[in-house]
């Protein structure tokens, strides 16, 4: 039993910190924009896996192979994260987190297009459900008032559900010959030598200076509790529990959200947006039901 429940905090832990990390992007969007919070949230992580890999002693020689993967994944993930971020612009966290728990509809699709993964009825129910639940969500229940420019935030979010699909798709049909933690970590790496060029200027510079205690308490959580500590428990979770057992740990994410938008932001919590994230998560349910 105390063993199982050791196993259990780490996913536990992980979607608790990826729960509140659209909250700290919230407060980070009112000083930076969102290219610099993504920097921020890798430089920092790179330095914490840096020094992980130093203290266990890692081996960080490069495969070449390996790397051509890496660079295609980060490519998708900072196109990913930047769209993301950008939506948290237009829309609330509560929104972000339902939306975003969407992400497996996708990839159940998209495994039945490219890769022939068989779609049951019980799937393609689920895909419908969580659809309509979105439209509830996006819509206030209004679905006659759907708007693509007064929506653009949820569409955003939506968009980047898409492109996490995206990415775990990939991730899943490619093999790399690194150890969770040093594809993190060199993937984090890449992520920052692509977004950089974007990034670094004058107007970062001087944001990063007159930067507040809230804004530097918001990046540092971004990348040293979201993207660093996260990464690595959840890797460890995936290591020593079954993925199903482990996977199941994701539908906590969009609750914890939610709590937090309401504790931290003062978000609003209508009856509506409770049933709309309610019934997303039950098609999600059952699009990963077997």
């Amino acid at each position: 039993m105390k063993t199982r429940l050791i196993r259990y905090w780490k996913p536990l832990l992980a979607m608790i910190f990826w729960g509140t990390s659209f909250i700290a992007t919230k407060v980070a969007l009112e000083e930076l924009t969102p290219l610099m919070i993504i920097f921020f949230r890798l430089v920092f992580a790179i330095t914490l896996l840096l020094i992980i890999a130093m203290y266990t002693k890692r081996d960080f020689s490069i495969r070449v192979k390996s790397h051509g993967w890496i660079i295609l994944l980060a490519v998708i993930a900072s196109f990913h994260l930047w769209i993301q971020v950008t939506g948290l612009q237009y829309t609330t966290a509560t929104n972000t987190g339902w939306i975003i728990g969407t992400a497996p509809v996708f990839m159940a699709i998209l495994g039945f297009i490219f890769f022939k993964e068989r779609l049951t009825l019980l799937k393609i129910s689920g895909i419908i459900i969580a659809f309509a639940g979105l439209l509830l969500l996006i819509t206030n229940g209004e679905i006659s008032k759907l708007n693509f420019l007064t929506n653009k935030g949820d569409f955003l979010i939506l968009a980047s559900a898409f492109t996490w699909s995206v990415y775990s798709m990939v991730n899943k049909k490619i093999t790399i010959n690194y150890p969770p933690l040093m594809t993190i970590f060199f993937l984090f790496i890449m992520m920052a030598v692509i977004i950089g060029p974007f990034t670094i200027s004058n107007d970062y510079l001087l944001a990063t200076l007159h930067l507040s205690f809230k804004g530097w308490g918001a990046v540092l959580f971004l990348g040293i509790f979201c993207s660093g500590i996260s990464y690595v428990l959840w890797s460890q979770a995936l290591s020593e529990m079954e993925a199903t057992k482990t996977g199941a740990f994701l539908y906590f994410e969009p609750f914890v959200t939610v709590i937090s938008a309401w504790v931290l932001l003062n978000e609003n919590i209508t009856s509506m947006i409770i049933v709309s994230g309610l019934v997303i998560m039950l098609g999600v349910y059952l699009v990963n039901s077997k």
